[in-house]
């Protein structure tokens, strides 16, 4: 069973909102939809750009680099340069904290 890595505030991620955060060394971007919390590998799979400093609106992001964009729910690539998935990751949120599992 994966280990829940508590990484942040739950207040600290409003609806809307996206971040980075490092769990046991690995960079996981944080994106808020609607109230829920999803976590998704923070490197585009198309090339080296942080996904969570790119565009993010409803549940997609949009690489900054190159303009692919990814379901941050799925982790599904939905256009091109990207074709490849990025890992997706399970996050809870309880006490007050969000917490990830690689």
């Amino acid at each position: 069973m994966a280990e829940f890595v508590p990484v942040a505030k739950a207040g600290d991620l409003a609806p809307g909102e996206k971040m980075c955060v490092i769990v046991h060394g690995k960079r996981v971007a944080l994106f808020n939809v609607d109230g829920t919390v999803y976590a998704i590998d923070d490197m585009c799979s198309h090339a080296e750009a942080s996904l969570s400093e790119g565009e993010f609106r409803g549940e997609v992001v949009v690489c900054p680099r190159h303009g692919a964009r990814f379901n941050v729910k799925t982790g599904a690539a939905l256009s091109l340069p990207a074709w490849a998935p990025v890992a997706t990751y399970p996050v809870k949120v309880e006490d007050g904290e969000i917490k990830v599992a690689l």
